[in-house]
């Protein structure tokens, strides 16, 4: 079984014939999977901009936790182990994009991430928790003093920054509803901070109007790292970012490094998913759980429960 993005604001739960496994491929029983509030909110809506791949009817999903089920001989996994699928592609003529919202998956067993099964649902926030990796730990990055938006991302931005040596940041945030649960960092209204010296700014918000009142508030030199997706044009008016000499940096689609980064410093007990997951529904519930997480400010995290999906 499946989720089926089959054009926006259209969803559906089908079955789909995979493909079959190779030697170098697993076959996981898909337990938990998340719902993205980025890229998956847009493909929802229809608003994603063009992308490799991207194309209607197509499964979503990034963000799966599973048992491995069965294992080839070059997949460097065994039965019964508990990884983490980074989407998948093998459902067909059916786009995968990004593939891990079903039930059962089969993708190589390179690309599965070996997680310990007390994990649990929390495994599939090990996508966003790369995410924000990706954005640190760029060569010559500057750790952030500021994170717009108390989001998943924001907040797993604001635990990471003092793994990377730095000070914890000041987190702004707009909805009242979403200013709790920060541990060891301050989290603010934008209109309740009267700071103009920070060095480097990390957006979370995905907001395209970010630019203006990021640039206001930098230090001479100082960066913005655009760490959202954003699927309006981004602008910003010259004359406060000439005077700054500011800086504008976009980070990335975090890579397999970034992912196995985050998978050890969990494993460590250095970085804690705990408090980000708030909503959960079973996959036959998927419209409402996609709605809810779409549209409920309240909900940082949707995971669809797979267990005894047939």
């Amino acid at each position: 079984m499946a989720v089926i993005l089959e054009e926006p604001e259209r969803l559906a739960i089908r079955r789909l014939s995979l493909s079959p496994p190779g030697e170098a491929d697993v076959v996981v029983e898909v337990a938990w999977s998340g719902i993205s509030t980025g890229t998956e909110r847009l493909l929802w809506s229809g608003r994603m901009p063009p992308f490799p791949g991207l194309g209607y009817p197509l499964v979503p999903g990034y963000e799966s936790v599973g048992q491995v089920a069965a294992a080839g001989p070059e997949a460097g996994l065994r039965p019964g182990e508990t990884v983490f699928i980074p989407g998948a592609r093998c459902f067909g003529e059916v786009r995968g994009l990004f593939g891990g919202a079903a039930s059962r998956l089969v993708v190589p067993g390179a690309r599965a991430i070996r997680i310990e099964a007390g994990l649990g649902e929390r495994g599939v926030l090990l996508a966003l928790a790369a995410t924000a990796w990706h954005a640190l730990a760029a060569p010559q990055a500057r750790a952030p003093d500021l994170v717009v938006g108390h989001g998943v991302l924001g907040r797993l931005l604001a635990r990471l920054a003092p793994l990377a040596s730095a000070p914890p940041p000041v987190v702004w945030e707009r909805d009242p509803s979403r200013a709790a649960g920060a541990e060891g960092y301050a989290v603010l209204h934008p209109e309740a901070d009267a700071r103009r010296d920070y060095r480097a700014i990390y957006d979370a918000s995905g907001d395209p109007a970010v630019l203006d009142t990021a640039i206001a508030r930098l230090a001479p030199g100082g960066e913005v790292v655009l760490a959202g997706f954003y699927a309006e044009p981004l602008r910003f008016a010259f004359p406060p970012a000439f005077l700054r000499e500011a800086r504008i940096r976009v980070a990335a689609e975090w890579k397999p490094d970034d992912l196995h980064a985050v998978a050890r410093l969990v494993a460590e007990g250095r970085l804690s998913l705990d408090g980000l997951i708030t909503h959960r529904r079973a996959a036959s519930e998927a419209e409402a759980a996609y709605r809810t997480a779409f549209g409920d400010p309240a909900c940082l995290k949707m995971v669809l429960d797979w267990r005894g999906s047939a």
